[in-house]
Order: structure tokens, then sequence, then C-alpha cells
């Protein structure tokens, strides 16, 4: 960090913003002058070494239960409008969808030089015990470090890839983790310390910002299995004109019911172009389609492997990739193709 390093912050809502009311938590604004009141009561050693800031309020605060992809795709664009005026940037917002916004930040910035730091909190600002200044603090600091080429989740002390990360627990204040990918750098002693070996390279920026609000509502949707599953309820969610393609959460390392008619369904999604992507239900590892007969079917109709990726990364890139609004080879070819580092195998 350099005396100069300037840092964009935006804050759209969420939890570390709000305050109490009769009815309980509400949003609430003027999050510029609180949070630098909060910063104020940090030792003098500690404010030094924040780089100095701008803060920018959404004009409507989004609760991230009802953030959708029209949300993902405003909030990259503002920081593409804003790339050129500042070293490095932060994104307030909820922890309920907070990963899902990472992993879509992370396929619309492809190729930032400059960090991409999302955060949030537990617990408001101004709450006792709450975790917002420190995960602030963090999310500051790592913003000025200019090796961090990529979309990162700042929380619980950790640094994190966005696009593998998940949110783990519902108040722990180490909310987040990252099931199949390493950490890329943790808080010590108020400082921050990057694990050089893990990080993303340079690649200068290629950002790829189509209009996700054009497609409209289930483009892509999530089908989970669940024993018992029926072939008519598959096709009711699957075979509507809207939906472009779907994350098929799968047994194991990617298995399906033994159901002729079940994977007929898919068959015929597939022809009609859909794209269809499985992942396993099980948090850790990836799937291995066609590995066991109960799985082979899928690889014979053209379901792409979702590897080890996170149901978050599955449903955005497939989002993406739709969007571009390219033809179906193109867009098979690249899910299949490691964009941001999204398929982690290997890294541990």
């Amino acid at each position: 960090m350099t005396p100069e390093t300037h840092i964009l912050v935006l804050y759209t809502g969420g939890t570390l913003g709000m305050v109490e009311s009769e009815q309980g938590l509400v949003t609430a604004g003027d999050f510029d002058q609180r949070l630098r009141k909060a910063l104020d009561q940090l030792s003098p050693s500690r404010r030094s070494r924040l780089p100095i800031f701008t803060l920018r309020e959404f004009p409507q605060l989004i609760d991230s239960s009802s953030a959708t992809p029209a949300d993902w795709q405003t909030i990259a664009a503002e920081i593409a409008d804003a790339y050129d005026s500042f070293d490095g940037f932060v994104v307030l917002q909820g922890t309920d969808t907070l990963a899902w916004t990472a992993s879509s930040l992370a396929f619309q910035l492809k190729g930032t030089a400059r960090p991409v730091i999302v955060s949030g909190a537990q617990l408001p600002l101004e709450a006792a015990g709450s975790d917002a200044l420190t995960n602030v603090e963090l999310a500051l600091a790592a913003a000025a470090q200019p090796m961090l080429n990529e979309v990162v989740v700042a929380f619980g002390g950790q640094l994190l890839r966005g696009v593998c990360t998940r949110k783990w627990f519902t108040q722990d204040h180490r909310g987040f983790t990252t099931p199949n990918a390493p950490l890329l750098g943790e808080w010590v002693d108020d400082r921050v310390v990057l694990y050089a070996g893990r990080l993303l390279d340079d690649q200068g920026p290629a950002f790829e910002l189509p209009d996700y609000a054009r497609l409209g509502q289930d483009a892509i949707i999530r089908l989970p299995l669940y024993p018992g599953i029926s072939a008519e309820s598959v096709r009711v969610q699957l075979m509507r004109t809207q939906v472009k393609g779907a994350v098929l959460e799968l047994w194991g390392s990617g298995n399906l019911p033994e159901d002729a008619e079940l994977l007929g369904v898919l068959a015929d999604a597939r022809g009609e172009g859909k794209l269809l992507a499985g992942i396993s239900q099980c948090p850790h590892g990836p799937v291995s389609i066609g590995h066991y007969a109960a799985g082979a079917g899928l690889a014979t109709i053209g379901v792409l492997s979702g590897d080890d990726m996170t149901l978050e990364a599955v449903f955005t890139k497939l989002l993406h990739l739709v969007a571009l609004n390219q033809d179906e080879a193109w867009q098979r070819e690249r899910f299949l193709m490691p964009l941001v580092a999204e398929r982690a195998s290997g890294l541990l």
C-alpha cells in the first residue's frame, strides 16, 4: 500500500448496516458517517495502516435475501465504471447471498488486476460483540493489496477465493468457508498475511458484463435430488420455455436414481439445448459423472461435470454463459474451462 492508495467501498445493504427497531433489525442508511465513527475507535497504529476510501451507498439498500442477478450486474457495472479511478474495491452486503454475489462478480470481472473484496457481518456495526468493524477493517486492508488480482471474500479473519466460497454458519463469526479450496490469506496481528503461491496471476482485465436482466426469472434453476423424486416433478420445472439451464445436485460422486423416465426428461431438456451441469450434494470433493453405472446415463446425454465447484459457482457461471448469448457448443466448452479458478481440484 502507498500513501495514495484509494479504495472505493460500495455499501449495498445487509445486517452490518442495520439498526434495532421495535420490529427488529431494519435497514438503515448514513453508513459512511457511522463507519468512519467506528473506525476512529481503532488504535492509531491500526488506523494508520488502512487506505483512504470513498464510500458510495446504494440509493435502494438491498436485503441480500432478496438479491437478484440484476443486483449482481449493477454491482459489477459500478466497479467497471470506476475501475481506472481506484486501486481496489470493497463490496459490503448481507451474508445470506454474499457467496452468490462473490461468485457472479468473479465471472463478470474476470481478469481484474485490482482487488475486489466482498464482506459483511453477522451482527450490526453498533451491536455488542459485533464482527462488522473487524470484517470491514480486514476488507479495506485486503483491498490495498496489489497482489490480489481477483474477487475475494473477507470474513472472520480469513481471505477466501470468492468463486469457491459458501456460507457455512448462520451465526458464527467465521461464517464462510471454501470446502475445496485453500485460504488465500489471514488477518494476523492486525495485518494481512497472503499465501502468495495460492493467488491468481495478473491476467489483465477481460471483463464480461452481459445483461442478466434481459433473461428474466428462472433462466437457470437448481434441481436437487431427493429420495422418491419423480420424473414429472423434474419435467414441470425443467421444460418451461424460460429455463435455459439447470444445476443438478446429484448423489455422491455424480449418481442419479435408476429411473429411465427421469433420465428421459433430462435427455429431452438436452435435446432442446438446455445446459445441464451436475455437482455433488456432498460439500467436499468432486463429481465423476459416469464413474458408477447409476450416473452413466448422465454422461451419455451430455450433462456437464461441475467437478468440485460450489452450487453458487455453477449457478452463476451457467447464468453468465447464457447471458453472453453465444451458441450452445461455445457455452459447453466455456463451462468446462476454468475461467477464474472456480474448479479448485488439486489446490488443497
